[in-house]
């Protein structure tokens, strides 16, 4: 705890599934605030500032008398218990997306409690077993160091749609203990726990690969995993160190959702590949947004792109647009949101919020609370990353490399290495004859996007549009909307009008061009793209404003400009856009401020 800089007056939650990791950790963190002196509640006899959360997924009929036993359990050592409970409003995921479907739901439960509750640490009971099964799953990905360094001690979750700019943190203080400890703990408190059937099916490569595991009862098979483990988190460390420096050094972010690259203050022609690469990565996962990683051809592709100086080409990848920066001769790049790559996994914008309630402002003890906690750890952490020369595996290609150079360090030995190698392969034919038999249905889960996206938004509400722009519609002023020298059809709705909010188009930009040519006051006819012509007047006021909106614009990478939200009325006519100040009306109240939902560096990027 010391290490995450977390204390025992702060508010914690942990994840309880009710199985012995869950229930060893809930009876040490309990343990722990008590000798840290926090009282108990004098009416409850609960532990101040712990709270368990039981997810009950509902995807077996007995979930949730199960979820209602475990919560009974964790009461009864003390410990203030709430139950959560998914909903499948698309019916239950498909076999294959399974544990996937469910992992994802009941993170995005427990931070949306934790937010609700203002907790700002999380603990997860992930434990030593789960790092080497993780290890074993990614070897037959593929994965590079990265992946195999495994699971991180300390990372951050943010909330979906509007949210501060620190997340909760997630903290995994079990890492360090094996599955046999963590019987000891149950047993020695007289703990009860259940065990969850799905673990023991064959069907999920995390179940196939512990069953193996466990075949393998070796204390020195199980050392020289964790020292590979150890060896690859040492040059994650490195690696994402190097990376937060190269950000600092030669990264500027633009409030209207790009980033430049300085390619002369980054010098990529001598940065190590997995170093360059991570440092793309990031910054391209930040711009798009973008929960994926970034891996294989993209990420070969950005390091090739990034080394061609000076920079004359265009390159889309990863949702990402990299070009140029217009005047700086090729010697410095943006990246910008590409609209054209928009998926499933960067739409963000269709939920919705009640800007009175406060929402977006109750964050600000949490984030006060976080960034203690993150000031904290960098001075209780005493982890040094030594030079260069003695980070292991910086060179590797591949997880065959990984394994040669372990050997080579006398990390593993042949015993250790065989078995990685079979459980490997064993694997990776399970996962190729599964891809090749889920090669068709697969492209049901794609979607292909068409036309602008759109989002519908009422006055007093607000959209975190695409996961990247907060954009508030605030109520009229009523003393505006009575002034005559500035009424409008827009003003006709007395401030109920909703708006629909998409990214900007082509014909946005020939609009304002149109609008502030016009010398004089007049009606044109415009075409909304739909049977109806419509007349619209071109005021001062709205001339003055398009001037002005085009003069910011210039100044924007066309790719980037794409990306803008812009307001708009039902018939497509464009009515704002917030970036650079246009409005049709000065009663248009809507504000548009590039937040990311994930900060630069931030979620899983996070690592100590």
């Amino acid at each position: 705890m010391a290490m995450a800089g977390i204390k025992p007056h702060h508010r914690i939650a942990m994840g309880v599934s009710g199985g012995p990791d869950s229930m060893a950790m809930c009876v040490l963190t309990a343990g722990w605030k008590s000798d840290g002196l926090v009282r108990r509640d004098d009416v409850s006899g609960y532990v101040d500032g712990l709270l368990g959360i039981v997810v009950d997924h509902r995807l077996r009929p007995e979930s949730s008398d199960e979820a209602m036993l475990v919560r009974d359990r964790v009461h009864k050592m003390g410990v203030r218990c709430e139950i959560v409970c998914c909903d499948w409003p698309d019916g239950r995921p498909k076999q294959g997306h399974l544990q996937e479907a469910a992992r994802d739901k009941r993170y995005q439960l427990f931070v949306e409690l934790c937010m609700k509750q203002q907790i700002s640490v999380l603990l997860i009971a992930h434990h030593a077993d789960d790092q080497a099964e993780l290890l074993v799953l990614r070897l037959s990905r593929n994965s590079g160091v990265m992946g195999l360094a495994g699971m991180p001690f300390v990372s951050q979750l943010f909330p979906q749609g509007i949210s501060p700019n620190q997340g909760v943190l997630l903290v995994r203080p079990m890492l360090e203990f094996s599955k046999d400890e963590i019987y000891k703990i149950c047993q020695g408190s007289n703990l009860e726990w259940v065990e969850d059937p799905t673990n023991k099916s064959m069907l999920f490569a995390r179940n196939r690969i512990r069953s193996s595991l466990t075949n393998l009862s070796s204390s020195v098979f199980w050392s020289e995993v964790q020292n590979l483990i150890s060896a690859c988190r040492l040059t994650r460390s490195y690696i994402d160190k190097i990376c937060r420096e190269l950000i600092s050094q030669s990264v500027t972010i633009s409030e209207f959702g790009y980033a430049t690259i300085d390619l002369e203050k980054l010098k990529p022609s001598e940065i190590d590949d997995l170093c360059l690469s991570h440092y793309l990565t990031a910054l391209v996962q930040f711009i798009a947004q973008r929960h994926r990683p970034v891996r294989g051809r993209s990420s070969r592709l950005l390091v090739e792109y990034t080394r061609g100086i000076p920079c004359k080409n265009f390159l889309t990848v990863a949702g990402c647009n990299l070009s140029p920066e217009p005047g700086s001769k090729g010697r410095k790049i943006v990246v910008s949101f590409s609209v054209n790559l928009l998926d499933s996994s960067n739409n963000d914008a269709s939920t919705h919020y009640n800007c009175l309630s406060g929402f977006q402002f109750e964050g600000t003890k949490l984030c006060t609370e976080v960034r203690d906690i993150l000031r904290e750890q960098h001075l209780c952490s005493n982890i040094v990353i030594g030079d260069k020369a003695k980070i292991p595996f910086l060179n590797a290609k591949n997880p065959t490399d990984i394994l040669t150079e372990a050997k080579k360090l006398n990390l593993v030995g042949d015993f250790t290495l065989r078995n990685l190698t079979f459980l490997d392969l064993d694997e990776q034919k399970r996962f190729c004859s599964s891809k090749e038999t889920n090669n068709d249905t697969s492209v049901l889960h794609r979607r292909t996007f068409k036309g602008a996206l759109r989002v519908h938004l009422k006055p007093g509400h607000a959209c975190h549009f695409l996961g990247r722009f907060l954009v508030t519609y605030g109520a009229n002023d009523s003393a505006i909307n009575r002034n005559a020298s500035h009424f409008c059809q827009f003003c006709e709705a007395s401030g109920e009008r909703e708006v629909t909010i998409r990214h900007m188009v082509d014909a946005d930009w020939l609009f304002l061009r149109r609008v502030s040519s016009s010398c004089n006051i007049e009606k044109v006819s415009m075409d909304a793209g739909t049977s109806n012509q419509l007349e619209f007047e071109f005021s001062d006021y709205m001339v003055h404003s398009a001037a002005k909106a085009l003069k910011a614009l210039r100044l924007i990478p066309a790719s980037a400009r794409r990306a803008l939200p812009v307001v708009v009325d039902d018939q497509d006519l464009l009515l704002s856009v917030p970036s650079v100040g246009f409005s049709c009306c000065p009663c248009i109240n809507v504000v548009a401020d590039f937040r990311p939902r994930v900060p630069l560096g931030g979620g899983h990027n996070s690592y100590l």
